[in-house]
């Protein structure tokens, strides 16, 4: 069964299935109900509890860092680097891996923020959420990475390329641009560098993925 992929523009992906999966919603127009939501980190720009609302259920479940428990309710599970967490009857399984910069003062290493790897039917979607090309990218495993590219806050496109060939996925797909900062420029800028697949998306377009991706 093909994953449908969409890039809600910054950092906010959809992922459909059988299940439907959020990663960090923020300015979205969906009316697609969210059956699990992931939060990599307390910014504004990937955690607000508004764009959260417009599609939480009460049988939605919320993995997110702790900051910012208090403005969630519901079922909420409090993540940190590291877990291994299987949800929906074990279909889903998800790791949490760090994100955090290097030298840069915006996502220090000690606030345990996160990225993500979502295993389904045995394909591995990687979001690295907001970071530096870290050590610990050398022990991710995935198919599909979606990398920042913005600079800044996080990684620039010449070490989104970098990290790309680290991490050897099938394709990757450029993030956190085109909204406060970075633009298509940067995303081009990776397809340029990479010597991995890479797949530039507009915001709202929908990429159905494949394991044999081509």
């Amino acid at each position: 069964m093909a994953l449908k992929i969409t890039w809600l523009g910054h950092a906010s992906f959809k992922i459909k299935g059988k299940y439907t999966i959020y990663i960090d919603p923020w300015k979205i127009s969906e009316t697609d109900k969210a059956d699990i939501i992931l939060i990599t980190h307390s910014h504004y720009d990937h955690f607000s509890p508004t764009d959260i609302s417009k599609i939480q259920t009460p049988k939605t479940t919320i993995l997110t860092p702790p900051n910012g428990l208090k403005k969630l309710k519901g079922d909420i599970k409090k993540v940190k680097p590291g877990q291994s967490i299987s949800i929906k009857e074990n279909e889903i399984k998800i790791e949490t891996v760090p994100a955090y910069n290097l030298n840069k003062p915006f996502h220090p290493k000690k606030n345990n923020w996160i990225g993500y790897i979502i295993e389904i039917e045995g394909d591995r979607i990687y979001h690295s959420g907001d970071t530096d090309l870290i050590p610990e990218m050398k022990k991710i495993k995935a198919d599909l990475a979606l990398l920042p590219i913005g600079g800044t806050y996080t990684m620039t496109a010449k070490e989104a390329a970098k990290a790309a060939k680290i991490i050897n996925p099938q394709l990757v797909i450029p993030m956190h641009y085109g909204d406060i900062v970075g633009t298509e420029s940067d995303a081009k800028l990776l397809k340029k560098k990479s010597k991995i697949k890479v797949r530039i998306l507009k915001k709202g377009e929908t990429l159905e993925w494949k394991k044999t991706f081509s």
